[in-house]
């Protein structure tokens, strides 16, 4: 099987797949559209089983930017960067240097961000082989870190939810089970305690519970108790694919918004299925976009109330995509996919016209 018959692959323009043996980088980088701008998204540095593993997650997440970036109004297009390993053993300032020439070979039409894995020290070294890098530091002349930011956007999407279902977005004693709380994560649980929710945490890191316990006055709850809960919402913050088969039946919660990418196991399917039990989805490519609003302003300009003025209209998107669901008896994530599509082939018509250059 080729790349061009993975399941995922939909239409993606370019796919590079990056080796050098001297520091040990073994990369891909697939860009899947570039109609709106470049392809910008950040880079997931992960011990992957296996390299079927990492195309597959490069793929879908690569797929999930172009959307995330066109339902928010950007000019940029989607792109992702994984890195196969563990980046406690491989992580070095020649190691991502090396990746950094990578991304220069490719000329602006992808531009890389942190992820998973990676962070702002990370893109430091990143930046001095190519000027296409977002989320350096701020004291190198960057926006930093931008997991505050999709905290922030996870959190009014979050209130967006319990608007439509509850009339109030208030989060005064709201029960919210939070999966996965590392920087997003963190950042999030602190918003919703200072709101006034009551908070339910799960994540591989004790050390992480055992802060937002203190912190937060969080419950800590096991992964096999965690998606049964009697809980308003369910925020995974985590890896994706917590909405499967086994996981769907035993949610009591009403609504499901989180941070995590690729939430949908398998995301026509699972999505008709949450529509099935009256659980409603934000879909996460939607309320997780603050990062990405973030970091397009190194790319495009922007100060920082600019930034977080668009993180919170995150609200109304939300809004607008729930009703455009329940008006036309579609599920949440087809609504979101449709108002992104029409977006980009509305832009996509008007640069057919002719510029000379």
């Amino acid at each position: 099987m080729t790349i061009y018959d993975a399941v995922d692959f939909d239409k993606h323009e370019q796919v590079v797949f990056c080796n050098d043996h001297a520091t040990g980088l073994q990369a891909i980088i697939a860009i899947h559209n570039t109609n709106l701008g470049p392809a910008l998204g950040g880079t997931r540095f992960y011990p992957y089983a296996n390299t079927d593993d990492a195309i597959k997650d490069v793929l879908r997440l690569s797929k999930g930017m172009t959307y995330k970036a066109a339902v928010s109004n950007l000019n940029l297009g989607g792109g992702k960067a994984v890195i196969i390993g563990d980046p406690k053993k491989l992580a070095s300032e020649a190691f991502f240097r090396a990746f950094g020439r990578f991304v220069e070979g490719l000329s602006g039409r992808y531009i890389t961000a942190e992820d998973v894995g990676t962070n702002t020290r990370f893109m430091e070294w990143v930046s001095q082989e190519t000027e296409y890098v977002t989320g350096i530091p701020e004291y190198f002349g960057g926006s930093g870190d931008p997991s505050p930011v999709t905290a922030h956007g996870t959190f009014v999407g979050i209130k967006a939810a319990l608007k439509k279902v509850k009339g109030k977005d208030s989060l005064k004693n709201v029960k919210i089970a939070v999966q996965g709380i590392g920087n997003v994560g963190y950042y999030l649980c602190k918003e919703l305690y200072e709101a006034g929710a009551k908070l339910y945490v799960q994540d591989i890191n004790k050390e992480a519970v055992k802060r937002a316990v203190a912190q937060f006055k969080a419950t800590e709850v096991t992964e096999d108790k965690l998606y049964g809960l009697d809980v308003d919402v369910y925020a995974p913050c985590a890896l994706g694919a917590t909405i499967n088969d086994k996981t769907i039946p035993k949610f009591k919660c009403p609504i499901i918004a989180g941070a995590a990418n690729n939430q949908l196991a398998i995301a026509e399917k699972h999505s008709v299925a949450l529509k099935k039990a009256g659980i409603l989805y934000a879909p996460d490519y939607v309320i997780n976009a603050g990062g990405l609003i973030n970091v397009s302003a190194e790319v495009y300009g922007g100060g920082h109330e600019h930034v977080m003025a668009q993180v919170d209209n995150i609200y109304n998107t939300l809004l607008n995509i729930f009703d455009t669901a329940e008006k036309e008896k579609i599920t949440t994530h087809a609504a979101a996919n449709r108002i992104a599509e029409a977006r980009i082939k509305s832009v996509s018509a008007v640069k057919n016209i002719y510029l000379e250059e």
